[in-house]
């Protein structure tokens, strides 16, 4: 059973005590693909050197996170070029829109979403959607750039069926991971609703632990309680899901 954990943040500084270990246990458990979302040009380094220790197992993005959208987005924006040119990735991403941590930015955070998808077109890559309180924006500009050439995932999809239906019409796959076994999710009232070929796994490790761990760092061996809880939701084995999913990720990251 190949498990695809699509969204992990394993450079992140949570995990500087215990990397190994960490990613060790994720392998043992079936998790042995790992796509890694950037947040800015700081974090580079970080991921080409994860990527270097696993290089069989770990997959880059790059793009700018949106709550990393600031005054030197120009600069970011360039290094997010400079990197594109020089070697391959497998999405631009994680990219968006994020109102709830900031609203004043909304303007710059539209600017740069429009400027990596085109991006994203321009090097034939899907696009990894970054959405907080923001469907509506993120909606508006899915619907100008919609298109064969506009696909993706919607990370760590927290909306409503309708915002479901909707994010699938523009091409994208949503990503599921710890909300799922939350009891106020809400997303686990509808996903049966869904086809699972538009569903694929994440964890976005070290953040939204699933149930049991939710309150603790999150990691990616912990992908096996949203699987499990997706086998439930769907009525079929954790292998089934396991199987959809990884294909999912297949169609969208080409590898």
């Amino acid at each position: 059973m190949i498990i695809t954990d699509t969204h992990t943040h394993l450079y992140s500084e949570a995990f500087d005590e215990d990397r190994t270990a960490v990613i060790e246990r994720a392998l043992a458990a079936g998790v042995t693909r790992f796509f890694i979302p950037a947040i800015d040009s700081t974090y580079t380094e970080a991921m080409y050197t994860l990527e270097n220790s696993y290089p069989d197992n770990v997959f880059l993005m790059m793009g700018l996170h949106p709550t990393h959208v600031k005054d030197n987005h120009l600069e970011e924006l360039s290094h997010i070029k400079d990197q594109l040119a020089s070697r391959k990735f497998v999405a631009i991403g994680e990219i968006g829109i994020d109102l709830y941590w900031d609203k004043s930015t909304l303007e710059l955070q539209q600017k740069l979403f429009r400027a990596q998808i085109q991006l994203a077109k321009d090097y034939k890559l899907p696009i990894v959607i970054h959405c907080r309180d923001a469907f509506d924006e993120i909606f508006e500009i899915l619907e100008e750039e919609k298109g064969p050439d506009l696909f993706g995932i919607f990370h760590c999809f927290t909306g409503t069926l309708e915002h479901a239906q909707q994010a699938i019409s523009y091409n994208m796959k949503l990503g599921i991971g710890g909300v799922v076994t939350f009891k106020n999710g809400k997303i686990d009232q509808f996903l049966s609703q869904i086809d699972l070929t538009h569903i694929v796994l994440e964890t976005d490790a070290p953040y939204l632990s699933p149930v049991p761990y939710r309150g603790k760092r999150n990691e990616s061996s912990y992908i096996l309680n949203v699987l499990e809880k997706l086998a439930d939701i769907y009525g079929v084995s954790k292998t089934y899901i396991a199987e959809v999913t990884t294909q999912n990720s297949k169609s969208i990251f080409k590898l």
